[in-house]
């Protein structure tokens, strides 16, 4: 079965447009567990609550790796489903503000530059900006990344 594009073709990308994306997550200490130990991960810091009350967090913090990929997730909808390629890279990635378990987290994308690719005339490159926010809408995720995007079909 073939994939239904969802996604934005590399030619609907323009410089300076802002999406905020209709999903939000609701992150659960269940998540957090899962993910840490699945990538073996044994910090206390976040799978420790005893450990992480004697903090200055005084709680257990989300896996900053697991923050950044349903940040990414979230994305995907408006964004890549579908009409990517491949992603290249992160350029930067950071994490102003702690994320706990019962924080729900929404995300907006911003396109910072796009070009055609020099090898694959049937391309483009996106470098996409993810920001992430508490329920607070406190700040706390921040990502730039480079996506290989596929131009919209011709015929």
């Amino acid at each position: 079965m073939a994939i239904i594009p969802k996604g934005m073709w590399f030619e609907a990308f323009e410089v300076g447009m802002v999406v905020p994306h209709a999903l939000t997550r609701t992150i659960t200490e269940s998540d957090n567990v899962q993910f840490s130990t699945t990538t073996l991960n044994p910090a206390p810091l976040h799978i420790d609550a005893d450990y992480a009350s004697t903090t200055s967090f005084g709680q257990p913090l989300v896996n900053s790796l697991l923050t950044l990929g349903i940040v990414v997730g979230i994305s995907v909808h408006e964004l890549t489903h579908g009409t990517t390629v491949a992603n290249l890279g992160f350029d930067s990635v950071t994490f102003p503000a702690p994320l706990f378990h019962g924080d729900t987290i929404h995300v907006e994308s911003e396109i910072l530059a796009t070009r055609e690719s020099k090898s694959k005339p049937d391309r483009g490159i996106v470098t996409i900006e993810h920001r992430a926010f508490n329920q607070h809408d406190v700040l706390v995720c921040s990502a730039v990344r480079n996506a290989l995007m596929m131009k919209a079909p011709t015929s």
